[in-house]
């Protein structure tokens, strides 16, 4: 693939810019994906690596996020920098990393943060922030040394892999410019957008 059509060079340049100039999270994502009752739902994630495959974050693979991801796999990302006058949309399906990629990532942690992957239920109902707060105080007893504790089974990676990515940039009297790089027929190809 020449670097004019790999998506991921222009990513890289414009997260680069981002990284440099945004002031909180320039890491930050929308992560759209849809339940088993059509309807949509969005929230924030840290996007923690990227490569020519994906984008890839890490979560509770029970959480809302993870059964709507494994009952659907087609999602949407959604980059906003605000300051840049940027946008970055991202469509694609999701795939699980690798155990030992997720290991790895897990033990880059904070110790508290794998202690809080350990002791939340994520997106269950909390019966009282007494009862979260005394699960870690169990996983902080069960886990006292503070390097490579295991990490949970349903905690881990997934890797978003595109099939299209729309770089969205604020122009003046909204004529934005929209590119769009599109996986078809087993090859890249790129169009501009009407704004």
């Amino acid at each position: 693939m020449s670097d004019k059509l790999n998506p991921i060079i222009k990513f890289k340049e414009w997260f680069d810019l981002a990284t440099e100039k945004e002031i909180n999270d320039p890491n930050a994502m929308c992560l759209s994906t849809v339940d088993d009752k059509n309807t949509p739902h969005s929230r924030m994630v840290l996007l923690k690596d990227y490569n020519d495959e994906g984008f890839i974050f890490y979560t509770n693979y029970e959480s809302n996020k993870g059964n709507d991801i494994l009952k659907n796999a087609n999602v949407c990302l959604n980059f906003h920098w605000k300051s840049l006058l940027r946008q970055i949309r991202i469509e694609g399906k999701v795939e699980k990393v690798s155990k030992e990629t997720s290991d790895k990532y897990f033990n880059s942690r904070h110790y508290l943060s794998r202690i809080g992957a350990w002791a939340s239920n994520q997106s269950k109902v909390l019966k009282s922030r007494e009862d979260l707060e005394n699960k870690i105080e169990f996983y902080k007893n069960k886990y006292p040394e503070k390097e490579n504790f295991p990490r949970p089974d349903y905690w881990g990676g997934f890797i978003v892999k595109y099939s299209k990515i729309e770089f969205w940039e604020d122009m003046p009297h909204r004529i934005h410019k929209r590119e769009v790089f599109e996986f078809k027929d087993n090859d890249w190809v790129s169009y501009t957008l009407s704004p």
